[in-house]
Order: C-alpha cells, then sequence, then structure tokens
C-alpha cells in the first residue's frame, strides 16, 4: 500500500509499463496535476510524480501554499525544478472576486511560483478585468469547468461564449470528466473551442451519469483516443494533466495505470 507515510511502488510490473510505454509525444505533454496527491506533503507528492516517469506537474495549493510569503513559494519553486520537474501551471485557482487586489494577489503567488499559466475558477463579471491582469503579467488563465455542481461555468461552451474576443492568452481547461457528467461530448467541446483549450484535466469515468464513478483512465467510457485526436486536430501544444480524484491515500497504482494507457493511445496515434 501506498500511504502519507511511506512510498513505495504498488506493481514492479506496472511500474515496468508505465516506464516501457513512453511514446514521443511532440505534441501535447502528459503531467500530474497535483490535486491528484493532496494527502501527501510536497517532498512525497515530488517523488511520486518521479516515479511514474512524468515531468511536468500542474501544482495545487497543497504543494505550494498562497499564504506562503514570496520567497517561501520561490523555495518551494526550486524544489520542484531542481527534481528535473517542470511546472505547467497551477489550480485550480479560484478567483471569484470583482476586485483588482484580490486578483493581483493571485497573479503575484502564480508569477512567484514560476507558473505560465492559472486554472481558474472565475465569474461572468470579473473575467474582464482578470484579462487586465492576464496582459499585465503575461501568465495566462485557464477557465476551469466543473459540471452540475458549478454556478457560473459548468461547461467548456459556457465558458467559451464570455471568452470570445478576448486576449487569446484567456482561455478553457477542459475538464473532460464534468464535461461529460453534463451530457456533452468532450470531443466536440475541444473542437469547438480549439484554440481556446490551454489546458486539460484527464480522467476516466464508469458511469457518467454517476457522480464518483471515477476510475483509472482507460478502465471508463470516456472517450479517450477520441480526445487525444481531437486535440492533435487542433494542433494543441499543453498539457494534459491527470486529475485522478479517487483513492486519495492510496493513487499511485491507479494513477500508474493511467500513464500506462494513456502513453500506448499516444505510442498508437504517432505509429
Amino acid at each position: 500500500m501506498i500511504t502519507r507515510r511511506a512510498f513505495l511502488p504498488s506493481s514492479a510490473a506496472v511500474l515496468g509499463a508505465v516506464r516501457a510505454a513512453t511514446a514521443p509525444a511532440a505534441d501535447f505533454t502528459l503531467g500530474v496535476a497535483s490535486y491528484s496527491l493532496r494527502k501527501f506533503t510536497r517532498p512525497q507528492a515530488i517523488e511520486i510524480i518521479k516515479k511514474l516517469g512524468v515531468r511536468h506537474v500542474c501544482i495545487k495549493e497543497f504543494h505550494l501554499r498562497y499564504a506562503d510569503p514570496p520567497e517561501a513559494r520561490a523555495a518551494g519553486r526550486r524544489e520542484f525544478e531542481e527534481a528535473g520537474l517542470v511546472i505547467v501551471g497551477g489550480g485550480t485557482i479560484y478567483m471569484l472576486k470583482d476586485d483588482d487586489a484580490d486578483i493581483r494577489f493571485y497573479f503575484d503567488y502564480a508569477r512567484d511560483c514560476g507558473m505560465p499559466l492559472m486554472v481558474i475558477g472565475a465569474t461572468r463579471e470579473n473575467l474582464p478585468r482578470i484579462e487586465r491582469f492576464v496582459r499585465e503579467y503575461n501568465i495566462k488563465v485557464a477557465v476551469h469547468n466543473h459540471g452540475p455542481e458549478d454556478k457560473h461555468f459548468p461547461t467548456p461552451d459556457s465558458a467559451l461564449e464570455v471568452i470570445r474576443g478576448m486576449d487569446p492568452r484567456v482561455g478553457l481547461c477542459v475538464d473532460v470528466g464534468h464535461t461529460a457528467r453534463m451530457g456533452v461530448d468532450p470531443v466536440e467541446s475541444i473542437l469547438r473551442a480549439g484554440s481556446r483549450v490551454l489546458d486539460v484535466h484527464i480522467k476516466d469515468l464508469r458511469d457518467p451519469k454517476k457522480r464518483g464513478s471515477d476510475c483509472p483512465v482507460g478502465e471508463g467510457v470516456l472517450p479517450i483516443v477520441g480526445i487525444f485526436r481531437a486535440l492533435r486536430k487542433i494542433n494543441y501544444r499543453g498539457g494534459v494533466n491527470l486529475e485522478y480524484e479517487i483513492e486519495a491515500d492510496d493513487p499511485f497504482l491507479g494513477m500508474a495505470k493511467s500513464f500506462a494507457y494513456m502513453r500506448g493511445v499516444l505510442a498508437a496515434l504517432s505509429g
């Protein structure tokens, strides 16, 4: 068992498959949304990501705290970088106030942490204000859709209609699981959004109509191959970050299976 207290490979066979299945992915990158490792400390999370054979990480606040002073944020950033990991973004970061000081706080946080992109929760009212900070800081924002429980942006299309015409650095984080839970095809959502897709949270579900039916990628019903094909069709060059929401105390085996499957898909598409 992999717990917060000790990290040991759950399955040598699966770990071997993860490493063996690494495919050259010249288009988009596979990474970890560190929310998947929310029960682990920053050093533990870094070690697990390395064991998975992954280099790219989108950091959740569990592993770089908002409350930390700038120098502590910078030190945390260095821990990731010195481990050979590439910080592709942070989030989800909720900016729900239509207030300059509040929004600036999170852009300062992202800058200190070396995040080129923030996956954000936002509102229709404050997105124009957020856009101004995108231009000032040159940090991208990707609006995350959260499904039926999200009163602001339940689907990618609901955010897309607001950001059309905004700076191209304002885009979407398409969460394929939450999209499917709305009865919306994530493949079609990606194709409609095109260049506005700046980030992707990848996961799989056994039953899109049932909340909490998450499973390792490849064991559910989401069209993972179609999603990857759609990303290639729109010439996507960002991150596809695994957000593994189940088995929080012991996620390694499910995450390893997910990466092995996704790398296999990429190898097949490349072959």
